[in-house]
């Protein structure tokens, strides 16, 4: 378990930070940016969960704790093969990640059909939940490009791709099933 005793260190204050496995690197480099941006995805999912409750509320706050398994792996070098098995590092799962796929199928599944994109929008649930959606898809993109230049648990980019499906199947749901959905009409402002 974690346990902070100080909040400010000011070991920062010179613009580096410590990864996983101690090394400081610059607070903008992209490992950062990808597992800052799973930490800004995951309060934005905060925010969603005051306009949630029950079932919703139960799946947010799980995939919130999931989010924080995401951000360790991600601020930990290495791709989890060469981890010492005495002390692995923490890393997400294909059963987080098959979680999510059982979740979208069953959400989905109670959907009215799609015969246009939709408009971010509708409940105050569905609105936030969008925005989860697309600051998961920025998370995502970081997660591609540390990919690219480092070996990561390739599970990662699995989760985060499935989690902003998921956002979007949900934010359908919160607006009564997709009924209450704002759909776009291409060139209707023309």
């Amino acid at each position: 378990m974690v346990q902070l005793t100080r909040i400010y260190t000011k070991s920062g204050d010179k613009g580096k930070t410590a990864i996983g496995n101690g090394t400081r690197v610059p607070k903008n480099s992209v490992r950062v940016e990808a597992y800052g941006t799973v930490d800004e995805t995951n309060a934005f999912i905060g925010v969603a969960r005051l306009h949630a409750d029950g079932d919703i509320d139960a799946m947010l706050a799980r995939i919130q704790n999931d989010l924080f398994d995401l951000g360790a792996d991600l601020c930990t070098p290495g791709d989890g093969s060469d981890d010492n098995p005495e002390q692995p590092a923490l890393r997400i799962t294909a059963t987080q990640t098959e979680r999510l796929e059982q979740e979208i199928d069953q959400i989905n599944a109670g959907l009215d059909p799609l015969k246009s994109f939709v408009l971010p929008g509708g409940s105050a649930l569905s609105a936030q939940l969008h925005v989860v959606r697309t600051v998961s898809r920025r998370a995502e993109r970081l997660i591609v490009e540390l990919a690219g230049v480092e070996p990561i648990n390739p599970e990662c980019v699995r989760y985060i791709n499935r989690l902003s499906d998921h956002m979007f199947v949900l934010a359908r749901h919160a607006n009564n099933g997709g009924k209450d959905d704002i759909l776009w009409q291409p060139g209707l402002t023309r």
